[in-house]
């Protein structure tokens, strides 16, 4: 085959968190679904690097076009400055359907997709667990963002699952990190009957988690004994969405959301949203991602959501989403794979 015509091409979706959020950071467990939602990212011969996003391009010449300019191109920046990779003569062309900055980790598919066509095109495949601890690793050492460890599992495995995060830490060595475990769920739940509401204010994720993760650090007792109560409400809330226990559900969605709120990591208009989605008659809702704005998750155990979707919207949601399980990242197209 004529390398000329090569192409590859990845994806990845958004995940929203059911419940658990955020103690992916704190060594604790959640259940978090993939959002249908996904970043597109395709991969072309070109005689020299270039990006392109959002109809713009940014050309690669040296490693001093690697520093960050706070623009959408740094996502590539920042992989390609971890991959310490020779010159590329390709066109890397990525989009995202996901909202960014809403809480649905729009960013991190985009490094899982980045990636995950950069390694394929130098004939490259690690596996799930490799690929997502490398997307954790770029964004918290390269992009330095302070989150936790569900993203990149999520965007990366996709599906509906539980995860727990025991033994992990920050800035652990890569060589030395644990791998989380990822316990697929969606075989097992026929019904997944949650709404996501977005609030239309768009967030830094880091911003919200890294003045909370200071009081874990210094040992704060409320944030200390809350995450860890968050981490056994996931636990609760595994067994409550296997039997489709949904009062259960709700209840323990309610307590998650509680602790985070108490601690300050929700804000107003998350608030506005959670407080109009349980007068309408959820059985529960909370923060779907870190706070301050994004995406909040509401129990909705009945077909019509009709009722929930007007009360969402009045209160000033800017868009509204059914979960549905999506699959992971993957490699749509890779003709390396087919030459002989």
């Amino acid at each position: 085959m004529n390398s000329d015509q090569r192409h590859v091409i990845c994806s990845a979706p958004g995940r929203a968190g059911i419940i658990g959020n955020p103690t992916d950071m704190y060594g604790g467990a959640v259940l978090s679904c993939s959002v249908g939602m996904r970043a597109y990212v395709t991969v072309t011969p070109a005689s020299e690097l270039v990006l392109e996003t959002g109809g713009q391009e940014c050309r690669i010449a040296s490693r001093d076009d690697l520093r960050p300019q706070g623009d959408r191109f740094d996502v590539a920046r920042a992989i390609l400055d971890y991959m310490r990779l020779p010159p590329l003569a390709c066109h890397v062309c990525y989009e995202s359907e996901i909202p960014l900055r809403s809480g649905l980790s729009g960013s991190t598919a985009l490094v899982v997709a980045v990636l995950q066509a950069l390694l394929a095109w130098q004939g490259q495949y690690p596996n799930r667990y490799q690929l997502a601890e490398r997307a954790r690793y770029i964004e918290l050492n390269y992009l330095r963002v302070v989150c936790g460890y569900q993203d990149a599992y999520m965007c990366t495995f996709g599906g509906l699952n539980y995860l727990d995060f025991r033994g992990k830490q920050f800035y652990r060595e890569a060589e030395a990190e644990l791998f989380a475990t990822v316990e697929p769920l969606g075989p097992y739940v026929p019904e997944l009957p949650l709404v996501l509401g977005f609030t239309g204010v768009r967030h830094a994720s880091g911003a919200v988690h890294k003045p909370i993760r200071e009081r874990w650090l210094d040992g704060e007792a409320a944030v200390v004994e809350g995450y860890r109560h968050i981490t056994e409400i996931a636990r609760m809330g595994k067994k409550a969405l296997l039997l489709a226990d949904w009062p259960l559900l709700g209840r323990l969605m309610n307590e998650n959301h509680t602790i985070q709120r108490d601690l300050g990591g929700s804000g107003e208009s998350n608030e506005r949203l959670i407080a109009a989605a349980l007068e309408a008659g959820a059985l529960g809702a909370k923060l779907a991602g870190a706070g301050h704005g994004g995406t909040i998750i509401a129990l909705w155990p009945w077909p019509d959501a009709t009722r929930l979707e007007e009360a969402l919207h009045e209160v000033g949601a800017s868009a509204i989403y059914r979960l549905q399980v999506a699959p992971g990242a993957m490699i749509e197209r890779d003709e390396r794979q087919h030459e002989s």
